[in-house]
């Protein structure tokens, strides 16, 4: 699939290249003095986004595994280590709005090379003594991947508009192996070193490094372009403020922005709490250690599929309800079945792995322009994150009210529904400002 995909994507690029150095014969100004931009191969931009992926999700899941030595090393309490993993999420919310202002005047390419060096320093402060650095680092963390969340969908719709699903799939998929393998190589890692915790959560900085070097090439970028891709930025540019409609006034704007909050809150409150909830069913601790991985590995599967299908599809509708009902019926399965916990499980990691790749889509479908879409992923993540963020802490508030975890796995349960709600409104074949069935 992905051979194909980049084989077309190759040719794309070569026939805008061509027409670019074209388009400069026809310029009055000596050569040595045009300031030419050639686009870098479409595979080589495919493989820079597939890898710039893998680092969005590594940093946060390598923490679940290790959260209770975190809190016994350094004898903090459960609910403040809990904040490990919701501190990003509120740096999601934070950074986000201003992200494509960055980028308009960094450029995109050159956006992503200063977040992932950001990226490698946070992973390496948040891993090294004192304590105070693991605070900060973490904080490090949620900003570099807060740009990154923001400027990726923006370079899809720009770069691939016509294989938004594609990509937007594949890029999912690596991001969510790295994921698993973080989750599930944490635990056994800490045990085997003195360096302990420190060690799984600092060696995903030779993740971020490595992708930097070979998204290097695409820092020294200079595209000529056409009068119709003119205009690059992230930001609307003010000729079109009249003809592409705000997502912050769009009620299916809206809808999007809740359907991104709540599926992060289910992930996040999963990747942080579920081992607490299965111990609490009784299942054994060699099982529990397995499904965290299983719990993104599964993603991937999900991803894969979502890829092939979501073209296909005439909406989206079916697979954003399908996907929060599994949730709500693996959450409950898990409770009420327990021996059958690692089918629960798959179901779990596959319907949390669809959600994400529509909510991630979704900021390109429900727009008519790369601009439009950049806003809404501003919009979607500065909101859904501070949504997703709450989860983590409040659930773990409730556990220490109730001393039990049926109340947590309720909430869950109907968060599920409301999201398969939001996930039907969404999907539907719809368009922001704009009431047709199609764009023109």
């Amino acid at each position: 699939m992905l051979g194909a995909l980049t084989e077309s994507l190759d040719l794309h690029a070569s026939q805008i290249t061509k027409e670019n150095m074209l388009n400069t014969d026809t310029l009055p100004i000596p050569a040595r003095l045009r300031r030419v931009r050639v686009r870098p191969s479409a595979l080589l931009v495919l493989i820079g986004v597939l890898l710039v992926a893998g680092n969005l999700r590594a940093a946060i899941t390598t923490v679940g595994p290790v959260l209770p030595e975190i809190a016994r090393s350094t004898q903090i309490s459960a609910l403040l280590s809990s904040a490990l993993i919701s501190l990003p999420l509120v740096s999601f919310a934070v950074v986000s709005p201003i992200a494509p202002r960055i980028a308009h005047r960094l450029g995109l390419e050159r956006t992503i090379g200063v977040s992932l060096l950001l990226l490698a320093a946070g992973l390496i402060i948040r891993s090294t003594p004192p304590l105070l650095l693991l605070w900060i680092g973490t904080i490090i963390i949620g900003v570099s991947i807060a740009i990154l969340n923001v400027v990726l969908p923006a370079l899809i719709k720009r770069d691939f508009p016509d294989k938004i699903a594609q990509v937007t799939g594949g890029y999912s998929a690596v991001q969510a192996t790295f994921a698993a393998v973080a989750a599930g190589v944490a635990a056994p890692l800490a045990g085997v070193t003195a360096l302990g915790w420190r060690l799984p959560l600092g060696m995903w900085a030779g993740l971020a490094i490595l992708s930097l070097g070979i998204f290097a090439p695409q820092l020294r970028r200079r595209t000529v372009l056409t009068p119709v891709e003119e205009d690059i930025t992230l930001e609307l540019p003010k000729t079109h403020h009249a003809a592409w409609r705000s997502p912050w006034s769009s009620l299916l704007g809206w809808q999007v922005t809740l359907f991104m909050g709540l599926q992060s809150l289910i992930f996040y409150s999963l990747i942080t709490w579920l081992p607490s909830i299965e111990a609490d069913a009784g299942i054994p601790a060699s099982e529990i250690n397995v499904h965290q991985f299983v719990l993104n590995a599964l993603g991937v599967f999900a991803s894969l599929v979502c890829s092939v299908v979501i073209p296909r599809m005439r909406d989206q509708r079916l697979l954003a309800v399908v996907g929060p009902l599994l949730i709500a019926a693996g959450l409950i399965g898990i409770s009420a079945v327990p021996q059958f916990a690692t089918m629960w499980v798959c179901m779990l990691g596959f319907a949390a792995g669809v959600n994400v790749v529509l909510a991630l889509s979704f900021f390109g479908l429900r727009t008519m322009h790369h601009g439009q879409a950049a806003s809404l992923s501003g919009m979607a993540q500065t909101l859904g994150y501070l949504v997703a963020a709450a989860g983590p802490l409040a659930f773990g508030a409730l556990h220490d009210a109730t001393g039990g975890w049926t109340a947590i796995v309720a909430g869950l349960v109907v968060i599920g529904f409301i999201l398969a709600i939001l996930g039907y409104l969404s999907g539907r074949r719809r368009f922001i400002g704009n009431k047709i069935r199609t764009p023109h």
